[in-house]
């Protein structure tokens, strides 16, 4: 299996050119049809954007899939219990791994041309139901780009062997490497870090946690305030790239919990394993993702799991946050997000 990573690295990288691809050459045709609402799952809301790339991928599997690698796909847009497999047909007991993507994370930002967003995906040996996010072994993400932008990027890793990144430019096709540098800033001042709020549900109690997390830390008001800056990237593949490449320092989404707590429901949309499937490459790269305890990520591979993380650019960053967060969890989800 392990002479067979670097090239699965490759083909997932493949996908997603493919599927850049499919969406600006769709863009050409229609963009104003991008928003049409095509169907409402348990997962998510889905949007005519996201049934384009979802046949783009599943005809990419039928030509390009090897055939000696039998494949399970896990994909937003794909009910749970709704059994997906290449070769067509193969038992998913005789898969010899799990592909899991988010053809689109970010759907909201691109389908108004508002921000980038990105194609996500990584695999794991097939475990069955048990395959979690830790047994993740490739990941690729790629640069869903604006109408309006030249270049996209595109990061990739296999476990143990570092991420290749490169930034390509989407008229000519040539290729360039892309230097990844996670912050190495032991503080937050004068840096970018936040919590995720992207919609109006719970979004006080979400900033109160955040609030008095600067606070705690000695932040909020200091030297007249304005210390921390907050961007709300609706996409968590997009986040994973803030903070790969230096732009972040800290950020983090305990929407699970926060919802717990409110009692909102599984109709509260948070992050879902397909999201945060390629926390490996920032990994590769030197920063963290792990739970808001500070545990590694176990959720297993599937489209509904709520998902609550935190990702640093450094460990003294983790370090400095972890124990504060904890007693914040407890004092408002009642230990929600601890386990």
């Amino acid at each position: 299996m392990k002479n067979e990573l670097e090239p699965a690295r490759q083909l997932l990288c493949a996908l997603q050119v493919d599927l850049r691809g499919a969406l600006l050459a769709a863009r050409t045709k229609g963009a104003k049809t991008f928003a049409r609402i095509a169907a409402v799952t348990a997962a998510d809301t889905i949007y005519q954007v996201d049934k384009i790339s979802e046949a783009a991928i599943l005809a990419w599997f039928e030509r390009h899939w090897p055939r000696a690698w039998p494949v399970e796909l896990v994909m937003e847009g794909l009910a749970d219990g709704e059994a997906v497999t290449f070769p067509r047909g193969t038992p998913v007991a005789r898969t010899r791994y799990k592909c899991i993507l988010d053809p689109i994370d970010g759907t909201r930002n691109l389908m108004y041309d508002k921000r980038a967003a990105w194609a996500l995906a990584a695999l794991a040996p097939q475990r069955g139901a048990r395959t979690h996010l830790g047994d993740i072994v490739v990941a690729a993400m790629t640069e869903l780009p604006t109408s309006k932008q030249g270049w996209g990027d595109q990061l990739s890793a296999v476990r143990g062997r570092g991420v290749v990144a490169q930034t390509h430019d989407l008229r000519t096709g040539r290729r360039r490497p892309r230097v990844l540098r996670p912050s190495r800033a032991r503080h937050f001042e004068h840096g970018f870090a936040s919590i995720a709020r992207f919609f109006p549900e719970g979004k006080a109690l979400l900033a109160t946690i955040e609030e008095e997390l600067w606070r705690e830390l000695g932040l909020y008001g200091k030297n007249g305030g304005q210390l921390v800056f907050d961007d709300q990237y609706l996409s968590t593949g997009g986040q994973i790239y803030e903070l790969a490449v230096g732009h972040d320092r800290m950020l983090g989404d305990l929407r699970p919990p926060v919802y717990a707590q409110l009692r909102l429901g599984s109709g509260a949309l948070c992050c879902h394993p397909y999201d945060i499937c390629t926390a490996l490459i920032l990994t590769e790269a030197g920063g963290l993702v792990e739970t808001p305890a500070g545990r590694p990520l176990r959720a297993r591979l599937d489209t509904t799991t709520p998902v609550a993380w935190m990702g640093y650019a450094n460990a003294s960053l983790a370090r400095t946050v972890r124990p504060v967060l904890r007693r914040l969890l407890r004092r408002h989800c009642g230990g929600r997000g601890e386990d």
